[in-house]
């Protein structure tokens, strides 16, 4: 299963993104009305400069308190994203996503952000494709 195949199977939903500058408590109100788990930073929509999710903004509550919701969602994005492509496969971007301990991905193609897959996206269309398989076995053992 690839990417591509994925995102096509979510629909399009599109990419949350804020701007560079927004007040993370701006960013909080988004997550909680659209009920997700991250925003992408993208200073034009087209391009990730960074993500901000969920995690990041419970871990720096607990660190200094209500004061970071009036922080810039610069000072609390992760920069340093990894991101995947339409080809790469699930079982690729499961592995990443386990080995940074990270839940969301930007799908991006020839530098743009084309999509959004999750840890749940990816476990869902694995466990598809698992059952596929299972059945095609199944079938040819009972020779139909």
């Amino acid at each position: 299963m690839l990417v591509q195949q994925i995102l096509k199977s979510k629909g399009d939903t599109g990419v949350m993104t804020v701007s560079p500058g927004s007040l993370v408590q701006d960013a909080a109100k988004i997550l909680a009305e659209k009920r997700i788990g991250t925003v992408v930073i993208s200073g034009d929509g087209k391009t990730a400069d960074g993500i901000l999710s969920e995690r990041d903004i419970v871990r720096d509550l607990a660190a200094r308190g209500a004061a970071c919701m009036e922080d810039k969602v610069d000072n609390l994005m992760t920069a340093n994203l990894v991101t995947c492509g339409l080809s790469d496969s699930a079982d690729s971007v499961l592995q990443k996503m386990t080995e940074g301990r990270f839940r969301h991905m930007p799908v991006v193609e020839d530098g743009e952000m084309v999509g959004l897959v999750t840890l749940g996206d990816v476990v869902k269309a694995r466990l598809s494709q698992l059952a596929m398989e299972k059945d095609a076995l199944e079938g040819m053992i009972m020779g139909h």
